[in-house]
């Protein structure tokens, strides 16, 4: 995309809001689904402000233009919005106006601010609206200027489908919905809606590829006592998919039949939501006489407990990704100081490593390979205009993950690819110590991740140092990469850590212009072993299985029971992965995992 293009395309979004009598237009990442990857019909706001970041909203007015977006991306979004006419409004930072403040004061009092209700969060959409309506602004909900300024825009993708078996699943469909009819019955709700698509793929067993890096299809879901309905397009399915869910008594009608479908929900129904999961334009079709019960979706909590077949499915899944892992850093051991390597050689590499193992679909999101200045920026992507050679000094951060068809994996490496500097050093096992201090955690039923979060930053904290993003976050079961609802961050989540949910511990460091530093394995919650008088504890498994660099270590800022700790994890890398490989592959993966 050319920077150029953006200031015309603002224009275009200007001239329908003059049309419209509009101020001020709203542009969020999301899609109807509300998903954090949309498909590329959805990619409304990188497509008018050039920011390709996947948080952040655009917002324009008559005069000035924005994107707010975390810490994430405040160096990708520095350097993507330059010369576009949009700003960047950094979130989270004290000299930064609050979004709706901003879009208050561009519209004024009698203004009109516009939105698109199908991409909109119903939670956020009611927000602003209340906000608006008390400063004497009016909000307009169905408007898509993207169907009317976007040349040439993607279509609503139409690909097949398909459904996984039980021995993968570990759960028939029938089962899962007489569970989450279940759940309806103790909230006192009558019916479901479900619009996430990885809520829906994992209600139905069901797959596809409609979305980047997430095996996800375009569908919606009712369930109720009375019929579960799976709203897609019936082109998408097979002749067995579709045979299969009607032997399961589930009626399929077509993909945007959901809203008239909602819209003759019998009168006085009770209907389950979540404000944040559901767009406001299917929430303004549920009927007046109906109760809308506002809750957590019962599915993402089942969803986040595997089960012991999803279970095995990762651990065999870390296996291949592991042996992936061993091919790709013995190459990039003798590929840098051959001058071989660049960044998006990196990704090419580690793509054709997993490709060769059993069961691959693809990867799980795009890799991340930073090399000095580029690897502090937490959610880089290396584009041929931007990717550096990697010499053989100082640090190369790498975050790469694989969908194999019984597991997902997300893992990050930052490896000495050269000499280092003391501060590098310091900085690395400072976060190893954070690493390790969280994956070691022992604790009561009943905690939360914002509960643990400080393990993995106090010995950051306790040196000046911290990093902007959450420590961990679900992962799903040949599914989305990033799922809820659990997860560790310092603000506050009321969702409980429970056996079988699996998260990742990343804690790390960003220096601008210098280097990142991530150390990220795949944690399961479980019971601990040894429960006493005071309750039920838990304590984490770990299931990746790739070395942890020893040369960027300062020893003697480890504790005894850390060294004990990296090197038994290493052993069972050792372990685990040996039987897999060559001779040569094993006799480096011994070096590797070497006690230090």
């Amino acid at each position: 995309m050319k920077t150029s293009e953006i200031p015309q395309r603002l224009s275009a979004i200007r001239q329908f809001m003059e049309e419209k009598k509009l101020d001020v237009f709203i542009v969020p990442s999301t899609d109807a689904h509300l998903s954090e990857y949309p498909p590329k019909h959805w990619e409304s706001r990188k497509w008018i402000s050039g920011f390709t970041g996947s948080a952040g909203t655009a917002v324009v007015s008559k005069k000035e233009a924005g994107v707010w977006t975390d810490s994430r991306y405040f160096l990708q979004a520095a350097d993507q919005l330059k010369d576009t006419g949009f700003e960047l409004f950094k979130m989270g930072q004290s000299d930064t106006p609050d979004m709706i403040d901003w879009v208050v004061a561009q519209a004024g009092k009698g203004g009109t601010v516009g939105i698109d209700g199908l991409v909109y969060a119903a939670a956020d959409a009611k927000a602003l609206k209340a906000k608006l309506e008390t400063n004497g602004i009016r909000l307009e909900t169905s408007l898509d200027p993207f169907s009317v300024i976007w040349d040439n825009r993607p279509e609503i993708p139409k690909n097949k489908v398909f459904t996984l078996p039980e021995n993968v699943s570990g759960e028939s469909v029938k089962s899962k919905i007489a569970r989450i009819n279940a759940e309806l019955k103790k909230a006192n709700a009558d019916g479901l809606i479900i619009v996430t698509l990885d809520a829906v793929a994992w209600t139905f067993n069901l797959r596809g590829n409609d979305v980047d890096y997430n095996p996800v299809a375009l569908a919606y879901a009712y369930v109720s006592e009375k019929e579960t309905v799976l709203f897609i397009d019936p082109d998408k399915l097979t002749d067995e998919v579709a045979g299969s869910y009607k032997k399961q008594g589930i009626k399929i009608t077509g993909y945007n039949d959901i809203f008239e479908y909602i819209s003759r929900v019998p009168a006085n129904s009770t209907v389950c939501i979540t404000g944040n999961k559901i767009n406001y334009k299917l929430l303004q079709t549920i009927p007046a006489s109906c109760a809308i019960i506002d809750i957590p979706s019962p599915v993402d909590l089942m969803k986040s407990i595997k089960n012991e077949t999803e279970l095995k499915g990762f651990r065999n899944a870390m296996i291949k990704d592991g042996v992936a892992l061993v091919k790709f850093f013995m190459w990039l051991e003798k590929a840098v100081p051959a001058g071989e390597v660049e960044e998006i050689t990196v990704e090419e590499k580690l793509y054709e490593y997993r490709s060769q193992q059993d069961l691959f679909v693809g990867e799980s999101f795009a890799t991340i390979a930073g090399y000095t200045g580029n690897g502090a920026v937490v959610h880089y992507h290396a584009t041929p205009q931007t990717s550096q050679q990697v010499h053989p000094e100082g640090l190369l951060l790498i975050d790469s993950g694989a969908q194999f068809k019984d597991g997902t994996t997300d893992i990050t490496r930052t490896v000495a690819v050269g000499k280092l500097s003391r501060q590098m050093k310091k900085d690395y096992t400072l976060v190893l110590k954070g690493h390790i201090a969280l994956a070691t955690a022992i604790y009561p039923e009943g905690t939360r991740g914002s509960q643990l979060d400080i393990l993995a930053r106090k010995f950051l904290w306790n040196n000046e140092l911290n990093y902007g993003h959450g420590t961990g976050h679900g992962i799903g079961h040949f599914l989305n990469v990033h799922e809820g609802p659990q997860n560790f961050r310092t603000e506050e989540n009321p969702t409980q850590l429970r056996p079988g949910m699996v998260t990742s511990d990343e804690p790390g460091i960003y220096r601008a212009g210098q280097y990142g530093i991530r150390i990220e394995n795949l944690i399961v919650t479980q019971e601990y072993k040894k429960t006493k008088e005071f309750g039920t504890f838990y304590n984490f498994e770990t299931i990746t299985l790739c070395p942890i660099d020893t040369k960027p270590i300062e020893k003697k800022l480890l504790t005894k029971d850390e060294i004990k700790w990296l090197n038994n994890y290493h052993k069972m890398v050792f372990k685990k992965l040996k039987k897999y490989l060559t001779e040569e592959e094993k006799a480096w993966l011994k070096r590797k995992t070497k006690a230090i």
